[in-house]
């Protein structure tokens, strides 16, 4: 999946010229976090979060006129080490970025334009549509050696048994390097026949642990 298609393209944008409490406004008024700064060009000269705006503006207990502050500038509180992706980069590739630089909202430029935003909740519901979550099912995670092949040999038990594999995911078994877990979400609300066929094939059944099925 490729971020072009679960970006937004209608995005909220400002003016480095313009006032600390406009940002406030439309962050009122839209229910967003993260506002783009850009020039008259559409480039991307800075960013400005929720997080900016609280520390950029005086606490209400704070002496002095709390208005002359929300008239200053965005450019005064804006980040503008702006990391950014492109239309054609791979949601996984942006995922990373997001948990290594520790941020909750990337732009999108293309040709130096921004053409669209994706934040960290934009993500978290794409990994809820791959993984099949929230569509009817039962999810089922097998322990198997570490071997070419072994995802269409699993893969092969649960289709015999007419069941609709929604999603698979493959991560590694931390306690031993030989080994890999899949976890399968599979359209069957009664996954009990496939279980038994999967342990009964020698396969390690780690979720869920049928009690009553042999091991």
């Amino acid at each position: 999946m490729i971020v072009e298609e679960i970006m937004k393209t209608k995005i909220e944008t400002l003016k480095a010229d313009d006032t600390i409490e406009s940002a406030i406004n439309l962050m009122r008024e839209k229910k967003i976090k993260h506002i783009p700064i850009t020039n008259d060009e559409m480039e991307v000269v800075g960013i400005v979060s929720d997080r900016d705006v609280k520390d950029g503006t005086p606490s209400i207990f704070h002496d002095g006129s709390v208005t002359s502050e929300l008239q200053k500038p965005l450019k005064f509180i804006m980040k503008t080490d702006v990391i950014t992706g492109h239309p054609l980069d791979f949601v996984e590739e942006v995922a990373a970025l997001f948990y290594e630089h520790h941020i909750s909202c990337l732009p999108i430029l293309k040709e130096e334009k921004l053409v669209g935003i994706i934040t960290e909740t934009d993500l978290l519901y794409t990994l809820i549509q791959l993984t099949g979550a929230h569509q009817p099912g039962s999810q089922i995670e097998v322990k198997v050696p570490h071997k070419a092949g072994i995802l269409y040999e699993v893969a092969g038990i649960i289709r015999r048994h007419n069941s609709n594999i929604q999603s698979v995911l493959v991560y590694p078994d931390k306690k031993d390097d030989a080994f890999k877990i899949l976890v399968f979400r599979v359209r069957t609300m009664n996954p009990m026949n496939v279980i038994s066929d999967l342990k009964n094939e020698g396969y390690d059944v780690l979720w869920p642990n049928m009690p009553g099925i042999s091991s």
